[in-house]
């Protein structure tokens, strides 16, 4: 399960400074996997061996004067709703604002776990002067500067402490570790359609098992010769009066998602095509590993001209590349069509992220490929692989024994993945390629 702490504050207190801090010791990791969009406003933080995400809820404003209070407010409400803590930053050049009363009066009713951030403290001089926010009215107060880190290491190990620890399941459940399938997709793309076309009337069948996390209900879903959860995200409380369509809600909703499932669903709506949003979360189930099936809905609402389905196929698969290797189902949760294929190329996915391929038939097949397409030479030097076995642990993840490991570039990785898909099914699962010295 994993923890999520939002930043939330009022603009220019230095919100994506922290951010990037917080991020910046993984950024080279998360931009590692190629194709993944920079999104800056969302990223891993890994600190004394504890990794949890961070949310940047400065880059969802409109920034126009009439809706921007109301906008604030929203952020901070979805925020307290759906993070497992709240990182509230203030500015000591400014003392405490309006705004920032506000905020904290929304969050002391909430009763949430928050740290209060004072930013810019740049000198130990400037240390009695961030007393004051101590008025706000909540605990937890530190001190930093987020421009040069002063103070940032404090705050983790505190926070790292604080954060809510995993849930262990009990024996009952240990036994049963049934992979677990999300649906996710921006507001009315139909996930809740979806979920209950598959569940059918027969409810009795399911049992919903309250999730380990306060908001998530997984369903189990047993029938037709499927064994598997699904975690279902939507609307199960009720919900902060936010506006249902806020970008920054669905994506929190989709992190959430994400982050508790093995194989995710991506539902795009077919009479709006793949747009920048849906890369946006597509890019997270890359970046976090997960399996991936995309489902195009409401395709009974298209108009069909000839190969309709295999221009918008081509449009989807351009915007995901390099990575395009992943099942692609064209569905309707009103008729009914193809919604069981979804659940069919799930589980195959699901299976596809447990492959174990033997090294001697990983040799036998990679090691010709690259005598005929070796490397490219590095500094006048010949890069020569020696073995490649994969590592446990998913999703697949194969490790290359050569020479000058540092000289094999994104390119070359990229053929040897191509030439891994072409031979064994690893649909809708991103793998991992590391080189390592012999």
């Amino acid at each position: 399960m994993g923890n999520i702490a939002a930043i939330i504050g009022r603009p220019n207190v230095g919100k994506s400074t922290l951010f990037n801090r917080l991020v910046g010791s993984r950024t080279a990791i998360v931009d590692e996997i190629s194709g993944v969009t920079r999104d800056r406003l969302y990223g891993k933080c890994e600190w004394n061996g504890v990794t949890f995400s961070v949310v940047d809820t400065g880059g969802y404003a409109t920034n126009s004067d009439d809706d921007f209070e109301e906008d604030i407010r929203n952020q901070v409400l979805i925020a307290i709703e759906e993070a497992d803590i709240l990182l509230f930053m203030v500015d000591v050049t400014t003392g405490i604002t309006d705004y920032d009363e506000a905020v904290a009066n929304i969050i002391r009713k909430s009763g949430k776990k928050t740290f209060v951030i004072v930013n810019k403290v740049d000198n130990n001089l400037q240390i009695p002067e961030a007393a004051q926010f101590y008025a706000l009215g909540l605990d937890n107060l530190f001190t930093v500067s987020s421009i040069n880190g002063a103070g940032t290491g404090d705050l983790l190990d505190e926070l790292v402490a604080q954060l809510p620890k995993k849930v262990l399941l009990n024996e009952d459940e240990q036994e049963e570790q049934l992979p677990r399938f999300a649906i996710v997709g921006r507001p009315n793309v139909g996930k809740s359609s979806i979920i209950n076309a598959f569940m059918g009337e027969e409810r009795n069948i399911v049992t919903p098992i309250p999730g380990t996390t306060r908001d998530s209900i997984d369903t189990r879903y047993n029938k037709f010769g499927h064994n598997f959860y699904l975690v279902d995200t939507a609307g199960i409380r009720k919900k902060a009066k936010v506006h249902e369509d806020l970008e920054f809600y669905s994506v929190m909703r989709a992190i959430k998602a994400i982050e508790n499932s093995d194989v995710v669903v991506l539902m795009i709506d077919a009479t709006r095509g793949m747009e920048s949003q849906d890369q946006k979360i597509f890019g997270l189930i890359e970046k976090n590993r997960k399996g991936v099936v995309v489902v195009v809905n409401k395709w009974d609402l298209v108009e069909k001209e000839k190969n309709t389905i295999k221009t918008f196929e081509s449009e989807i698969r351009k915007k995901t590349a390099p990575y395009v290797d992943y099942p692609l189902i064209f569905s309707s949760a009103i008729t009914k069509q193809r919604i069981f294929k979804i659940l069919e190329e799930a589980v195959k996915v699901e299976q596809n992220r447990n492959i174990k391929i033997t090294t001697s038939q990983l040799n036998n097949y990679m090691l010709p490929i690259i005598e005929n397409t070796p490397p490219p030479a590095a500094k006048g030097k010949y890069i020569k692989v020696k073995y490649i076995t994969q590592l446990p642990g998913k999703p697949p993840s194969f490790a290359f024994f050569c020479n000058l490991p540092q000289y094999i570039k994104e390119p070359y990785k990229r053929f040897l993945e191509n030439k891994l898909r072409e031979k064994w099914d690893l649909s809708g699962v991103p793998i991992n390629i590391f080189m390592r010295k012999k």
